[in-house]
């Protein structure tokens, strides 16, 4: 066999996303929060964008001019334009102009107001200077014959607020009340407090370091001892001095350790409980015949101590962790009206952002370099095709939110358990868009109802269980089922998978006891055999 070049010329298509298209698949599937973000990254990055006014007009701009839209400077120069070629048109007003605003080329009037402006401005506002608060009234404390020159009087009054109004932010006790105190300076505090001996105080700090997020001492003791170079023994008993801190459970090794430790701060730690305590892996499979024989208790007995069990915390650590959770906002709301049902977008977390249009004009006027030019055009452009992304992204919202109410009308109407199976593409098909448009829209946007609050996604589900009349019920709405046929049950009819599964047959919904059972455990509900056990455990 001969080897030889060869050369061969193919054909390829490729689809090549324009920067213009990626930003607008990237805002459509931003939720409220980010879509924020990324508006003020862009405002801060772009001169020519400015957030709309909720009054109208432009955020900043004391002479709003009057509306114009991106559209009038998309057409080219006008004949005699711009001799440099630029690809804008746009309306010189020249300086002799009385419709010209040198508002924006000289100083602000403001600073060169005289004292008989300011005095005409303040009577429009309607200022009193009658009722200022005076720091040196003997309200305060400085009176003549406090033995203060008028130099330290005025000192100590703007030292401790007394000049202030109501607005002044808290000082003294006041601000160090108002602080949020973390677990690591309330258990220094503890511990310069009750220990003494610098070996304890440093063993004491090394177990604090080693405080996972719920409280619990992870790790063994010997390191520390080898690391202080002390006895274990020692390191125990720093350990024992630890425990009894506040808040109760804290320093504990176990689960178990810690609920120990909040028992014995209510005395409630008898031989019983503690038996119970060690036993907790039985409690959790619902043994309860085999936890009364360990304890020596009876029935009644045993729901008592559970019942303290679950009042007690397992995470002693939780009341300092001060993280707060972004709340929910929705995306869309949904009421109810006389005509049927209102769907309109949240106007509070859609961003208002115009293109100023004046501020390009002027500042294209004086523009003189190529760069310079080229910058601005750029910058336009790039405010043009974002103001725009953003309509298109809110009309998009709005309408695939529009086809979910029309789908999902019984939902609305009835409640969960009416919930209809529906899929991408029947949006799809009635909104006039791709699948994967109505995914990114649908991902990380809350729909807000009389009912609650729902992620849009909630409203897609599989049909599950083909009847004899040929309709299908969601996986949504057979979870609800399942657990409201759990919800009725007493000590004498607790329902077994299978008879689960007879009963939502007789509804028209066939499906397998393995679906049952995997829906049950997802919605964290125990066995028919644990079920029953806590019944009669509550008897």
């Amino acid at each position: 066999m001969v080897l030889g070049p060869r050369l061969d010329l193919r054909q390829s298509q490729s689809l090549v996303m324009t920067p213009q298209l990626q930003q607008a698949i990237k805002l459509l599937q931003m939720s409220n929060v980010e879509l924020s973000d990324y508006i003020e990254q862009e405002i801060e990055q772009n001169p020519l964008l400015e957030r709309e006014d909720p009054n109208g007009g432009i955020e900043g701009d004391g002479d709003p001019a009057p509306a114009e839209t991106a559209d009038d400077f998309d057409a080219g120069d006008s004949a005699g334009g711009d001799a440099d070629g630029d690809d804008f048109d746009v309306e010189t007003v020249s300086p002799d102009d009385p419709s010209f605003d040198d508002g924006d080329l000289v100083p602000d009037a403001a600073d060169h107001a005289t004292s008989e402006s300011l005095g005409a401005d303040e009577r429009a506002l309607d200022t009193d200077y009658e009722n200022v608060y005076e720091p040196e009234s003997a309200s305060d404390g400085a009176t003549p014959d406090s033995g203060q020159d008028e130099g330290d009087s005025l000192l100590w009054n703007a030292s401790s607020g007394g000049g202030g109004g109501f607005d002044d932010e808290l000082t003294g006790m006041e601000n160090v009340a108002a602080e949020e105190m973390t677990l690591r300076d309330h258990l220094i505090g503890q511990i310069n407090i009750d220990l003494h001996d610098p070996v304890d105080i440093m063993i004491a700090g090394r177990l604090m370091d080693m405080l996972d997020d719920n409280g619990w001492l992870s790790g063994s003791l010997e390191p520390v001892a080898i690391a202080l170079g002390c006895t274990l023994e020692r390191v125990h008993t720093a350990l024992a001095r630890c425990q009894l801190f506040d808040p109760p459970g804290i320093f504990a090794r176990s689960l178990s350790e810690c609920l120990a430790l909040q028992l014995r701060e209510k005395n409630r730690l008898d031989p019983a409980m503690q038996t119970l305590l060690d036993n907790l892996e039985l409690l959790a499979k619902r043994e309860f015949g085999q936890l009364r024989r360990l304890c020596g208790i009876d029935n009644e007995d045993l729901l008592q101590m559970v019942t303290e069990i679950k009042e007690l915390n397992p995470r002693p650590a939780s009341e300092f962790d001060h993280d707060v959770a972004q709340p929910v906002v929705p995306d869309v709301f949904v009421r109810r009206n006389k005509a049927g049902w209102l769907v309109e977008l949240n106007s509070d977390v859609m961003p208002r952002v115009l293109v100023n249009n004046r501020y390009y004009s002027i500042v294209r006027k004086h523009a003189r370099s190529k760069n310079d030019k080229e910058f601005l055009s750029d910058r336009f452009q790039s405010a043009n095709w974002l103001v725009r992304a953003l309509h298109q992204r809110a009309e998009t919202i709005l309408k695939v939110a529009s086809e979910l109410v029309v789908q999902q009308e019984a939902f609305f109407e009835e409640g969960v358990e009416f919930l209809k199976p529906l899929t991408l593409r029947d949006v799809a098909e009635v909104v006039g868009v791709h699948e994967s448009t109505v995914s990114r829209v649908t991902a990380n946007k809350y729909l807000g109802m009389s009912r609650g609050i729902f992620e849009m996604k909630y409203f897609f589900n599989s049909a599950i269980g083909q009847g004899d009349a040929g309709e299908s019920r969601s996986a949504e709405s057979i979870r609800f089922r399942i657990k409201a046929l759990i919800d009725r049950e007493t000590r004498e009819s607790v329902l077994s998978d299978d008879r689960i599964v007879d009963i939502l047959r007789d509804e028209g919904i066939d499906i397998a006891r393995r679906t049952v059972a995997k829906y049950r455990d997802a919605m964290h509900i125990p066995s028919s055999v644990q079920r029953r056990r806590e019944k009669a455990l509550q008897v």
